[in-house]
């Protein structure tokens, strides 16, 4: 195993991990977590689980969607992909403070409410999968060159089965941080469902202050940018700092440890999820 991971398969790996906290997006991945964590839940903690790796699953499915048909056909349009994205990335800002204002006001859109059964299913997964495509729209204007160029160019430069297993290293690497990382909070939900009403209430309030918050800062970091204003912005160098921490705590880690620890919190989700589907069958047959 670890001499397969090695080199630019394990470089591929590892950006796919940094593209959840690019600095263009970085501020929508704990929007995203909060926001989960605020839905009202009452279901048992292996159904919670079995929707956390739908949601997350969905969100990356999304996010590797746009950037892998991005990829493809930016060999020769990167350049002016990465100098227009940012008027979407504007937009989507926009958005996001007119969705914010909706919520402190009491209304909840379906994106955040995942369900497991029959079309609402369906429709969560749609939700979902649509947030991680926003995710990456928002995103496109710091990765795509990276993207490009280290992972899309190993194609050329390594042949087609080095290409496609860098592009699919790159989608787990993304796909496996997102997961354990909503997996996590479904853990830590069982606890803070248990604490009451109260506690999910203020979690409830909090995510609606965060996708505000969130909506300024991307509407603000585009302004800058599609306007070309010169010096530093309190704001922006703020996050910007924190986000170069993040990321250079990643990166110090490596990319086949992280692999193993978000495998590892992943699997156990999936033998909990198990073990209480014994337990509710084993329960219905002897009533």
């Amino acid at each position: 195993m670890s001499a397969f991971i090695e080199g630019s398969f394990a470089y591929s790996l590892l950006l796919g991990m940094l593209a959840a906290v690019n600095p263009c997006g970085f501020v929508l991945l704990p929007t995203y977590l909060i926001a989960y964590l605020s839905v009202t839940d009452d279901a048992t903690v292996g159904v919670r689980l079995r929707r956390s790796i739908v949601v997350g699953t969905s969100v990356a499915s999304g996010f590797l969607v746009v950037f892998v048909v991005v990829g493809i056909i930016s060999r020769i349009f990167t350049n002016w992909i990465e100098a227009n994205a940012k008027y979407p990335a504007l937009v989507i800002g926009i958005a996001l403070i007119i969705m914010g204002v909706r919520m402190v006001f009491g209304w909840r859109p379906k994106l955040w409410v995942p369900s497991l059964s029959g079309a609402s299913r369906r429709d969560s997964f749609v939700g979902m999968f649509g947030f991680g495509v926003v995710y990456a729209i928002a995103s496109i204007g710091c990765t795509i060159g990276l993207l490009t160029t280290a992972v899309m160019g190993s194609f050329s430069r390594d042949g087609v089965v080095s290409g496609v297993l860098s592009v699919a290293l790159y989608g787990l690497g993304m796909g496996v941080f997102v997961v354990a990382l909503t997996t996590t909070l479904a853990f830590a939900k069982s606890a803070l469902v248990r604490g009451g009403r109260g506690i999910m209430q203020t979690i409830d309030r909090v995510s609606s202050m965060l996708v505000l918050a969130t909506g300024v800062y991307l509407t603000w970091y585009w302004y800058i940018a599609i306007t070309a204003r010169t010096g530093s912005d309190p704001l922006l160098s703020t996050l910007g700092n924190w986000q170069t921490g993040i990321v250079s705590r990643i990166a110090d880690i490596g990319a086949l440890p992280l692999l193993v620890i978000f495998v590892v919190v992943i699997t156990a989700a999936l033998v909990i999820m198990v073990q209480q589907r014994k337990t509710s069958d084993n329960i219905k047959q002897s009533s």
